[in-house]
């Protein structure tokens, strides 16, 4: 008989009553089964209503990085990520960073942009002035929707009007600059953006149709600058000045070509976007708007993409890395505020506003960038990735935590990091036949 997706009323029925649909589904065991059960101090009925259609949840490994020091305060920070040295190399770096004072950050206010596109405008240069001349009123309109948030110092503040060609014809595009305070502004903006739409479109002469947030923050961006001195950077077969050299080559690297690029932003985004999900902020969007940004920066000088992330040698030879890059986070509103996990992580990081929160960010993507240049320019990045590779290897096979570290051990010895290799160790340890 086939089987069949289209299941009416999924979402009326009970976290149980899903669970067991699936089980008949894929045949799953007791023992899979289980592992849509939800961990100790998360309440089901707070996740049925995060998302449709619940069944359990999907944990990641949550570890906490060491060392930070951020504009003289210190902090733990919470890092949720399946893959391997990312806490520890965000710690070391962060480490060798403090002994130079640590990170220097800075932010500029929490300024989104919201959008609204206009289509069939006539004469699309005077529709700009049209809207223009009418800016005050606008900006009262928008702001009449969301009182609190102008009373704690927000709100709508400015609106641009672009005129874009397209395939399509020419378009109108309205942003609505709105200052979101310590919330990340997605409800906000949108519902300012609807309200202000078929006026919009009067005054252009056309017909609103997006109406949305962009997730290109350019207005809220967060900077960390860092000094990594070159005494502490060297190793046995390299001096510190070498290796500050062989950084910034790599850094040249990156600066010079796309594919090279993207890995170097996506190194930076491990640290970033770990912290952004053990805060329950949208990493979805914080993930866009960077490697956008990457590529909007680029475009300035006709390049294709550029690095988030810079590094100079200062007059001492010391190597000083910088970032800059969006933060559209926030403290108040959507998991941050209901999911118990990521309020506890907020807690322990001890953040008071969502532009401290950004700014923590800038600091554990340049640490985390540092960390990889570092490595990819002397011992490569595998070694620390492949001993923690090697631990998963051997759990998987089958072996005892008290044999993890042995099984671990023999195929970094032996070169030979695969889960067949682990298997023939363990079965061998557990007195049974390899193969």
């Amino acid at each position: 008989m086939t089987r069949s997706s289209e299941i009416s009323g999924f979402y009326r029925r009970t976290i149980e009553e899903r669970r067991a649909l699936l089980r008949e589904w894929a045949d799953l065991s007791e023992e899979e089964l289980r592992a849509y059960e939800f961990p100790p101090g998360i309440p089901a009925p707070t996740v049925d209503r995060m998302i449709e259609n619940v069944v359990g949840v999907m944990p990641l490994p949550l570890g906490i990085a060491t060392n930070f020091r951020i504009n003289g305060k210190d902090y733990l920070v919470p890092m949720a990520i399946e893959e391997p040295s990312v806490v520890a190399a965000a710690s070391n770096a962060a480490k060798v960073a403090r002994a130079a004072g640590g990170f220097s950050t800075s932010s500029t206010p929490p300024v989104m942009i919201g959008q609204v596109q206009i289509l069939d405008v006539p004469d699309p240069a005077a529709a700009r002035h049209r809207i223009l001349d009418r800016r005050e009123e606008l900006l009262a309109a928008a702001n009449a929707v969301d009182p609190v948030l102008v009373k704690f110092g927000g709100g709508a503040k400015e609106v641009e009007v672009r005129l874009l060609p397209s395939s399509r014809g020419p378009m109108v595009v309205v942003h609505l600059l709105v200052d979101a305070r310590d919330a990340g502004g997605m409800n906000a903006v949108n519902t300012m953006c609807e309200k202000l739409a078929p006026e919009l479109a009067r005054l252009a002469g056309g017909r609103a149709v997006l109406r949305i947030i962009s997730n290109l923050a350019v207005h809220r961006l967060a900077r960390a600058r860092a000094t990594f001195r070159a005494e502490l950077l060297a190793t046995p077969t390299a001096s510190g000045s070498q290796v500050v050299d062989a950084i910034l080559d790599a850094y040249a690297f990156a600066a010079a070509d796309p594919f090279r690029c993207a890995t170097h932003n996506k190194g930076i985004m491990n640290g970033v976007s770990s912290v952004v999900v053990a805060t329950g902020n949208d990493f979805r969007a914080i993930e866009s708007g960077a490697h956008t940004f990457a590529a909007w920066q680029a475009s300035h000088d006709h390049a294709v993409v550029r690095p988030l992330t810079s590094y100079e040698k200062d007059r001492a030879g010391d190597l000083v890395g910088s970032i800059e890059l969006p933060v559209p986070v926030g403290l108040i509103g959507g998991a941050t505020a209901v999911h118990p996990t990521a309020k506890a992580n907020v807690k322990v990081l001890g953040v008071k506003s969502a532009r401290e929160l950004g700014e923590l960010l800038a600091a554990v993507g340049l640490a985390q960038n540092f960390a990889a240049l570092r490595a990819l320019a002397t011992e490569g990045i595998q070694r620390g990735h492949m001993e923690l590779h090697a631990r998963n290897l051997a759990a998987s096979a089958g072996a005892r935590p008290d044999e993890v570290d042995r099984v671990a051990a023999t195929l970094l010895e032996e070169k030979a990091i695969r889960f067949d290799r682990a298997k023939e160790i363990v079965e061998t340890l557990h007195g049974r036949p390899a193969g």
